[in-house]
């Protein structure tokens, strides 16, 4: 793993307030750099209070005593140009954008704006102010559109399953990304995903995109157009009615804990490459269906989870998503997951529960490795 900073190094780390964003700012900042956070809450826009992201961008300037904070939308251009001739980060890990399906649809100028301009605009400034940093890209598994729901499936009691042998380590990179329903998120974000490979290649910059199923932990402020495991629980534990839509609630997503999501970030760092692509995810270690996250739940909580079904599914919503980590895992071999479903469920319940009357959790804001 990546040794301390020295002593001045600085990482730059848009979405700081967000979930992978903040648990990066921990972490890195436990290692010894400087990191310069760049957040303007764009998630209370899109998605209202529940969405606000400013409570945890104060326990991190609380808590984080080399943390700097930078209000900054990255669809500035010049305003995001000025900060990187500024800073001149040693790396830039790119977690900020707009992550809603239903979202995109309502604001496409929005989304394609937010995912797609903006990574544009940061990767040249950073072309053009730091050059050899590398550049860390949260992509996600939805620029594989609704390609991946034709590989044959099987259904269980509880879930979908894939029928095939060679099909149970899941979706790999080679999965086309043309040709199929993405939804408007997932064609930004394929066009940010481009666009980072097309720097790293055309300009020998060290880029990665890193398309993520689904990532989880404490600061995940989920709604329902976006963040389901942490928006299940809010669900649950407050007694409310959750709806699923669509594929009998058995659709199977895995999940990665955000902590494990920046070790696979340091390890990338440590020996990056140009253009490089990985799926990063829960993969078989860590997965499990809407029905079966429900089932946890209840035995969590003693009592039965209430929930409603609509049988419209989501456009481009996947039936059986697992990661394969094959790709990854050879190429950083010492990497390896440290926090599994069940985890992340206890976790969510136990920040939730512990709420005060304001919305505010009783956790620290920032993950493992962190200086408080």
């Amino acid at each position: 793993m990546m040794q301390s900073a020295d002593s001045g190094s600085t990482i730059l780390i848009t979405g700081s307030s967000g979930l992978i964003g903040s648990e990066a700012v921990g972490y890195f900042a436990g290692r010894g750099y400087r990191v310069v956070g760049v957040d303007n809450n764009a998630r209370k826009d899109f998605f209202g209070p529940q969405g606000d992201t400013e409570p945890t961008r104060q326990r991190l300037l609380r808590s984080v005593s080399n943390f700097e904070h930078v209000d900054l939308d990255i669809r500035d251009q010049d305003g995001v140009m000025r900060l990187l001739s500024e800073v001149r980060p040693a790396a830039i890990i790119h977690a900020a954008g707009q992550p809603s399906h239903d979202l995109a649809k309502s604001r496409p100028f929005d989304d394609f704006h937010t995912n797609a301009v903006g990574t544009l605009n940061l990767l040249e400034a950073a072309r053009r102010a730091v050059g050899s940093s590398p550049f860390v890209f949260l992509s996600t598994n939805k620029v594989y559109g609704d390609a991946p729901n034709e590989i044959p499936l099987v259904e269980q009691p509880t879930r979908w399953e894939y029928a095939r042998e060679e099909d149970l380590q899941g979706v790999d990179e080679s999965c086309r990304i043309d040709s199929s329903m993405h939804s408007l998120f997932g064609v930004s974000k394929a066009a940010a995903d481009l666009l980072v490979q097309e720097y790293g290649r055309a300009f020998d910059l060290p880029t990665v995109c890193f398309r993520a199923g689904c990532m989880s932990g404490p600061q995940h402020a989920g709604v329902e157009l976006h963040g389901f495991l942490s928006h299940l629980v809010k669900t649950a534990v407050n007694d409310s009615v959750y709806t699923i839509f669509g594929y009998g609630g058995k659709q199977v997503r895995d999940q990665i804990h955000a902590h494990d999501v920046c070790t696979a970030i340091e390890a990338w760092i440590e020996r990056p490459s140009c253009g490089a692509v990985y799926n990063l995810g829960g993969g078989r270690e860590s997965h499990g269906s809407v029905l079966e996250c429900i089932q946890m739940l209840s035995e969590l909580l003693g009592r039965e989870v209430r929930y409603a079904y609509d049988d419209q599914a989501r456009a481009g919503d996947h039936i059986f998503y697992v990661s394969d980590m094959s790709r990854f895992k050879r190429d950083f071999p010492d990497w390896e997951l440290t926090r599994f479903l069940p985890d992340m469920l206890a976790e969510l319940v136990k920040k939730e529960r512990g709420k005060d009357q304001h919305g505010n959790s009783d956790q620290p804001a920032i993950g493992r490795g962190a200086v408080a």
